[in-house]
């Protein structure tokens, strides 16, 4: 289906299709401070400033993503997400030609490149999984220049005064390593580490506020535990686990083993490896 035409722009002739903005009910429960940090970036305080595109570091699943999100909906504006991949095109990133109903081509802009048209936040959601060949086409859209070239369109577009950037990347194996020259333009880094046991608990009882206490508290304890010792597992396990545990102790008779349930959940989404730090 064609989008609306309200979603649609043309540019030198050549109509593009807009991708929608992304809607999710992510709030952040964690550190103010890395809000603060992360809304500083995106000021502009003169006529000759531009904002920074900064950059999310962190183990997977400390919230990264929430926190752009949340920063972007505070500054009430539109968030287009792009997830990166080892297998993402510079074409990916800007503007594909497709298919239409009618055998013809049409052009549709990315998320980032909506976002950059529409004046609203694009967050490249784990951006270290993408190949130089990619970020060599996101360089002047970095800098000052603050634009992109559509070698398929032929088009060079800059992005709305209102556009922002930022860039989540995940500390793993599975990742690139980002060229010094983009290295250079998503500056400053803000690092999120995990959270400490309070505010741990409020992020599992903002995303599970069906789960009852009980189950809350033991994640808490497993994840700080599993935190001390250097594991990977992260407030997402955390709250795959509650899910888990409360529909296994939903289903069951109301006289079960809830150290037993809590150990099986664990052992569920982690691995045997995991219920060590469970006691």
């Amino acid at each position: 289906m064609l989008p609306h035409q309200e979603n649609r722009i043309t540019i030198d002739g050549i109509e593009i299709a807009l991708t929608s903005p992304d809607l999710f009910p992510f709030h952040w429960v964690g550190q103010r401070d890395v809000l603060d940090q992360l809304l500083a970036c995106w000021l502009v305080i003169h006529p000759g400033d531009i904002p920074l595109n900064p950059r999310l570091v962190g183990r997977p699943g400390v919230g990264k993503t929430t926190l752009a999100y949340a920063a972007a909906k505070k500054l009430e504006k539109q968030v287009y997400i792009f997830q990166c991949t080892m297998d993402t095109r510079p074409e990916d990133l800007l503007i594909t030609p497709v298919i239409n109903d009618k055998g013809g081509i049409r052009y549709v802009a990315s998320p980032l490149v909506a976002a950059m048209i529409q004046g609203g936040v694009c967050i490249l959601d784990e951006g270290n999984r993408m190949s130089e060949k990619s970020w060599a086409s996101l360089a002047p859209l970095l800098d000052a220049r603050r634009y992109i070239e559509s070698i398929v369109t032929g088009l060079k577009i800059y992005a709305h005064e209102d556009f922002r950037i930022c860039v989540t990347m995940n500390e793993d194996a599975s990742t690139f390593e980002v060229p010094e020259y983009i290295h250079s333009r998503l500056q400053p880094q803000i690092y999120l580490d995990f959270p400490e046991a309070d505010e741990e608990k409020r992020i599992l009882k903002e995303n599970l506020p069906f789960v009852e206490e009980q189950i809350l508290d033991y994640v808490v304890a497993f994840l700080q535990k599993a935190h001390f010792h250097q594991e990977n597992y992260s407030v997402r396990d955390g709250i795959n686990i509650a899910r888990y545990a409360a529909k296994r102790m939903h289903a069951l008779p109301e006289k079960v083993n809830r150290e037993a349930i809590m150990r099986q959940a664990i052992l569920m989404v982690l691995g045997q490896e995991a219920t060590i730090h469970y006691s």
